[in-house]
């Protein structure tokens, strides 16, 4: 699993006018999965599945 500053340099992940995460390849939002035992988040395409790590 990527970063979410991988995706957005190597291109899986966009960001819209408003500065939101876009998956690139459905071009949907992403949507967030907090685990309360790890530190940081798991952003989650509900399209196609990818996964990004949110750190901070």
């Amino acid at each position: 699993m990527k970063s979410t500053q991988k995706g957005l340099r190597g291109g899986g992940l966009e960001k819209d006018t408003y500065g939101r995460l876009l998956c690139a390849e459905c071009e949907t939002d992403l949507d967030t999965e907090n685990d309360p035992d790890v530190i940081g988040r798991v952003r989650v395409c509900p399209d196609c599945g990818g996964q990004w790590k949110e750190v901070g």
